[in-house]
């Protein structure tokens, strides 16, 4: 929501009695003030307005440093207040006196502290969070300090023994021999004898045949 600058009344009042009221004078007592001295006070309607500018103003600064009250459409807004009041100011023969000064310089007043507070709370914005930033890695006054779990590095898995293949066995020399004494021969099956072959008369005897007794 757009706020309203609230130092447009007096000077909307201001207007109002110069066009449409000639004949009021802003210089005559409207009222008389006996104070405690025993002074009369007599107040004007330049003093009254005035008045109301300065607690609209107070007004203004306490709109403008809530967080977020004001936004730029604000700032824009009683700079333009205050551009029409010195416009008026300078040109028109009606305006051209101290009172009409003093509330265009409370315009001016405004548009400048609604700027500065607008800089002054995004500076401490911006601290606040760099400083919320830099707590969290900062340890506490009186606590002990954080400690970083370790972390267990995983071994290597180990290497896989290679076994080479067996080599096949030879048997000793003893113990071949020993097999051979330690194991009965087999017999060997005979052999059928081989008869003599028949002589017939008048052939001559074989060499291989033994002689007859």
């Amino acid at each position: 929501m757009v706020g309203f600058p609230l130092l447009l009344i007096p000077l909307a009042v201001y207007n109002i009695i110069a066009f449409l009221m000639p004949g009021l004078s802003f210089t005559d007592p409207l009222l008389r003030v006996t104070l405690m001295s025993g002074e009369v006070w007599p107040v004007t309607l330049n003093d009254m307005l005035l008045a109301a500018g300065v607690l609209l103003l107070l007004l203004e600064v306490i709109k403008g440093a809530r967080p977020g009250a004001k936004y730029l459409t604000d700032h824009l807004l009683s700079l333009i207040v205050f551009g029409a009041a010195a416009a008026e100011f300078l040109l028109w023969p009606k305006f051209g006196n101290s009172t009409y000064c003093l509330l265009a310089l409370l315009a001016l007043v405004d548009f400048i502290s609604g700027i500065a507070l607008r800089t002054r709370r995004r500076t401490v914005s911006v601290a606040t969070a760099i400083s919320g930033r830099a707590n969290k890695f900062e340890p506490t006054e009186g606590a002990p300090p954080a400690t970083v779990p370790a972390v267990n590095p995983v071994p290597p898995p180990a290497p896989t023994p290679v076994t080479p293949p067996a080599a096949p066995q030879i048997p000793a020399a003893a113990s071949i021999a020993e097999s051979v004494l330690l194991d009965p021969g087999t017999p060997k099956p005979a052999q059928p004898a081989v008869a003599a072959p028949d002589l017939q008369p008048g052939s001559p005897p074989s060499l291989d045949a033994p002689p007859r007794s």
